[in-house]
């Protein structure tokens, strides 16, 4: 089974949410959040943890999951600024099926504070 491996920088409020369900699932967006948008690499997650979370709660983390190639397939990756700011952009509606086809668990890989 092919994998693509996805980065999401996160605050503590959606992370509590995550290890709620033994980091297997990211949480329903909320209504004023249209889009769940992990990112393709680290680089780019760390600097909306440490720009955007940071300012928000005090502290920011990296996350990283695997899904099911077939599954990314369908979005096209997006460049939203410099060479390596590029994410995907799923659908709230879509969240649960991202969720059934995440392989192993969402791990946090960096943790950065103020």
């Amino acid at each position: 089974m092919d994998t693509v491996i996805l980065y999401r920088p996160t605050g503590t409020k959606e992370l509590k949410l995550v290890k709620e369900s033994n980091y297997k699932e990211w949480p329903p967006r909320l209504s004023e959040q249209p889009i769940f948008y992990p990112v393709t690499n680290e680089k780019y997650a760390i600097e909306i943890a440490t720009k955007w979370n940071i300012k928000e709660s005090g502290v920011g983390y990296v996350t990283r999951f695997l899904v099911k190639k077939d599954f990314m397939d369908k979005y096209e990756v997006q460049k939203v600024g410099a060479s390596y700011h590029t994410e995907w952009w799923i659908p709230a509606e879509n969240l649960k099926e991202l969720n059934k086809n995440i392989v192993g668990k969402i791990e946090i890989i960096g943790e950065y504070r103020a």
